[in-house]
């Protein structure tokens, strides 16, 4: 069971006047209520912070930023990554996932973090800037197989782990393996390889008899980060 907490503030017609983690200036904003929760996740480097309000459009189920290079479209992931500690940014539909370097201690960045969401969020700044081309979906035309394999993906696999603050995105279908990426708290978790062969490769095989196996994907910038982090 995920460990809850949460941050509650309040806002009169003009200003807002404090955080419970720390002094803010004050905010000229209309009245209003915000109530960001966080979770922990099987990660313990990774935290998912829901702050009550849609994160992406319908349109999109997840975007991951590895790095403040990747984040020029979002100006909230790029303030997010200027906090010392902050390794990855992960969006879900109404969540963000932080995902903090191993080194970093949560007490000191989890409180700034809070902050950032609710600064941003609460003066109506844009969390994405316009024509992003993240949120644009390329159509093609998929074989009967990789239909079924992003069907199964979509309605039995992405929803437990979006729950533990991660995604699984589908990268493609060759000689019977499955590759796919994890990502958010999935990313850098433990249980990660667990959570590919004997979650999501067991489901796939046992449903598909044409998948023969599931294979993790990594972008260069991951692989270059774990063996720094080693």
């Amino acid at each position: 069971m995920h460990k809850n907490t949460s941050l509650f503030i309040h806002f009169n017609k003009k200003y807002a006047f404090s955080c419970i983690f720390r002094r803010l200036s004050p905010l000229k904003l209309n009245k209003r209520l915000i109530w960001i929760q966080s979770e922990t996740t099987p990660n313990e480097d990774a935290i998912k912070f829901i702050p009550g309000v849609n994160i992406l459009p319908e349109s999109s189920s997840s975007i991951e930023y590895l790095n403040s290079r990747e984040a020029v479209s979002s100006p909230l992931a790029r303030k997010l990554f200027s906090l010392d500690g902050v390794k990855y940014v992960f969006y879900g539909p109404d969540y963000i996932t932080i995902t903090k370097h191993s080194k970093n201690a949560w007490s000191p960045l989890k409180p700034e973090i809070f902050s950032i969401i609710m600064e941003h969020i609460s003066s109506g700044q844009p969390i994405f800037l316009p024509e992003t081309k993240e949120l644009k979906k390329n159509a093609q035309e998929d074989s009967e197989v990789v239909s079924m394999i992003k069907e199964l993906i979509e309605t039995r696999i992405r929803t437990a782990i979006q729950e533990d603050g991660g995604d699984v995105e589908y990268k493609g279908f060759h000689n019977g393996k499955v590759f796919l990426k994890l990502k958010g708290a999935c990313k850098t978790c433990d249980s990660s390889v667990i959570t590919l062969k004997n979650g999501i490769e067991s489901m796939l095989m046992h449903y598909i008899p044409d998948v023969k196996g599931v294979e993790h994907v990594l972008d260069e910038d991951e692989e270059v980060g774990i063996k720094v982090e080693k």
